[in-house]
């Protein structure tokens, strides 16, 4: 079976309004629902981020439902600007998310500190049970709005990693990067003992005022990642891109377990690295294509990757990162059901 995905050239990003009410995909959207659009709000100094601008058309055509729309997204679990909700707002002003120009509110979907989760079972080959971001699960429905880009670790990031990577909790952000334990780093540790608190397996204990972990106790949750504000504990990026896009989809079947969504590819400002990175890693690779819509966050990804290299002259992420197959996301996502990597793609 095939789905309809919708395609909008750039250079009429303008019609992006009209474009979205003619491809059917707010159908779903009902009265009064609480519908959440997952974007990236960029990090400070990055330009690739989707505009307010765009959003503004998205959240117009969800208030002609009467439901409720809010933008959303979680925190990250490396140090930036987006670490925590305090300063992942401000940034989201600074880049122009204003209820004025975007049309509706902002809701840091994981709490102040990023440790609001909901705990989904899933029962899959890495996880039985997922860690979702609290407000993501609150949501009656979803808009996932994603700038189709390259990615360091999973080739290319579009509408899954969007949903997976980004709606899980901290702590769910970690699980989906590395199976090993974090480092401690006990120079940093001042001896508060908050992290003592946050360890449900009780691995860690105080030695002269300083950390230390029993790592025949840790599970590697990322609790004390989450409660130590002196970045005591430190991620280890060691996983490979297989395992990393395959437990990116297992969340993405938590995410999106008995609710729908709509998708909605930017396909402009396609850089090397993903949205995190400042200006100097985010450079655009090659011109602006255009935008994808559907229901089917699969057929949206794999038309995009289609697209993006047919703009290219050749496979654009291949050429960028030799090493990675960024197709494991989109074929372990139709294996577990989230859609189908054929569509047929209509121009508007």
């Amino acid at each position: 079976m095939s789905n309809k995905v919708y395609f909008l050239s750039w250079d009429r990003r303008g019609e992006l309004y009209s474009f979205l009410k003619a491809t059917g995909a707010f159908d779903h959207v009902k009265a009064r629902n609480f519908l959440a659009i997952k974007i990236h709000f960029g990090e400070d100094g990055n330009e690739g981020y989707i505009k307010p601008e765009h959003v503004f058309p998205v959240v117009k055509i969800v208030k002609e439902k009467t439901a409720y729309p809010f933008l959303t997204d979680a925190s990250t679990i490396y140090v930036g600007k987006r670490s925590d909700a305090y300063h992942h707002l401000l940034i989201a002003n600074k880049h122009g998310f204003s209820i004025e120009k975007c049309g509706c509110p902002i809701v840091i979907a994981d709490g102040i500190r990023g440790n609001a989760e909901r705990k989904i079972e899933v029962n899959l080959k890495y996880f039985e049970s997922v860690y979702i971001a609290n407000e993501i699960c609150n949501a009656d429905s979803f808009i996932f709005m994603s700038h189709f880009k390259g990615h360091e670790i999973t080739g290319f990031g579009g509408a899954l990693k969007n949903i997976g990577m980004g709606c899980g909790s901290k702590a769910g952000k970690y699980a989906m990067h590395h199976s090993s334990k974090p480092l401690v780093r006990q120079e940093l540790c001042r001896g508060c003992g908050i992290c003592l608190k946050n360890c449900y397996q009780k691995a860690l204990y105080l030695v002269n005022k300083k950390i230390v972990m029993d790592k025949w106790k840790c599970t590697g949750c990322g609790q004390c990642m989450v409660s130590c504000a002196l970045k005591v504990f430190k991620l280890n990026w060691n996983e490979d891109s297989v395992t990393v896009q395959e437990k990116m989809v297992e969340y993405a079947v938590g995410v999106l377990k008995n609710k729908n969504g709509i998708y909605i590819n930017f396909l402009n400002h396609i850089s090397k690295y993903c949205d995190c990175f400042s200006l100097a890693k985010n450079t655009p690779l090659m011109y602006d294509v255009g935008i994808i819509a559907g229901v089917d966050p699969v057929a949206v990804d794999q038309a995009s990757y289609d697209i993006v290299n047919k703009a290219f002259g050749k496979n654009f992420f291949k050429d960028i990162y030799p090493e990675i197959d960024p197709t494991i996301q989109l074929s372990y996502a139709e294996k577990l059901g989230l859609g189908g990597r054929n569509y047929i793609l209509i121009e508007y």
